[in-house]
């Protein structure tokens, strides 16, 4: 399957099917492509747009629910990019490394990286467009300048953003081709019966709840690598893993949906089930959400090809819960 923008025009994006899209709706397969390359584009406004006539199949128009046959090629053109209306915000940003390409951010817990319903001032995209300016890529819109791709708000650690469009599809390339390596660290609830493993579980929109994601039939593939490299056993009872994890995918939520998938929720993880427990109420301040922290990066710098490695340290707050946990 292979999934691109177009470089002659940065304002299309094609979906090439094969069997893995066959059969799915025309709307679907568009907006799961528009995710996976970080456009800002809902399944509603596909819909919107196809309605119209902006999604096409050898030159002509194709209705929402058109069901696709492999070897469809399906171009969706976009509208025209809007004046960015988020403005630039003056918040300190941990910077690893910076070129005229490339910024590798640390970031923070409770920092969301774009603007979103709710969280539309402090995000990370308020604080790039005051620290690069006009240097972000403008393939991911209005509201996602630059971002390659995201981590969740309460998940501490690296972020790579792109500062010209040239980059943007050169790293969207390594996400796709998974030569871009993330690893993260995790503290989750409960010993797992093998030192290493892997979870190969389809991911999707949640049926009950919209806001959550969840392991479902007809969701997309999504694979997590995990290996234990700590086991403890706080005072207050129960077991915890510690975990370096890789991603082969990269969904929304893939780490915390698996390994809740798994009966192992992260430890502070209030949506996925790992929220609650004796250790955390013992020690509430050092609790931001679920313990999860983007530590390691290893990237192709899309200029001069050179293989990079970028490290973050634990953030404070999970070096104490680990030597809590280790007392």
């Amino acid at each position: 399957m292979k999934n691109y923008i177009d470089l002659t025009d940065e304002n299309t994006v094609i979906v090439t099917s094969d069997e893995g899209y066959a059969g799915q709706r025309a709307d679907a397969a568009a907006a799961a492509v528009c995710e996976s390359l970080g456009l800002p584009l809902t399944r509603s406004a596909v819909q919107k747009l196809a309605e119209a006539g902006a999604l096409t199949l050898k030159g002509k128009p194709v209705k929402k629910n058109y069901k696709l046959a492999a070897g469809d090629v399906l171009i969706l053109s976009l509208p025209e990019p809007e004046a960015l209306d988020v403005a630039p915000e003056n918040i300190p940003l941990d910077v690893v490394y910076e070129d005229g390409d490339i910024i590798v951010i640390n970031k923070p817990a409770g920092m969301v990286v774009h603007p979103a319903p709710g969280h539309l001032s402090g995000t990370l995209v308020s604080a790039l467009l005051y620290h690069c300016g006009t240097s972000l890529s403008g393939i991911g819109g209005v509201m996602r300048p630059g971002i390659v791709h995201r981590i969740d708000k309460d998940t501490t650690g690296l972020i790579c953003v792109a500062k010209n469009d040239f980059s943007h599809t050169f790293l969207s390339d390594q996400l796709k081709d998974h030569s871009m390596s993330r690893t993260y660290e995790a503290l989750c609830i409960g010993r797992l019966p093998e030192t290493r493993g892997k979870v190969d579980a389809p991911i999707g929109r949640s049926t009950s709840d919209r806001k959550k994601m969840a392991v479902r039939a007809g969701g997309r593939e999504a694979v997590t690598h995990y290996e234990v490299i700590g086991e403890y056993t706080p005072k207050e009872g129960g077991a915890v893993s510690h975990l370096r994890l890789e991603l082969e995918t990269g969904r929304t939520h893939q780490i915390r949906v698996h390994m809740a998938y798994v009966g192992h929720p992260l430890l502070g993880d209030g949506v996925y089930g790992g929220a609650g427990t004796a250790f955390e109420k013992r020690h509430p301040a050092l609790f931001t959400g679920q313990c999860l922290h983007a530590s390691r990066l290893r990237l192709t710098h899309p200029r001069t090809g050179e293989l990079m490695t970028f490290v973050a340290p634990r953030p404070e707050n999970l070096e104490k819960i680990i030597k809590l946990l280790t007392e």
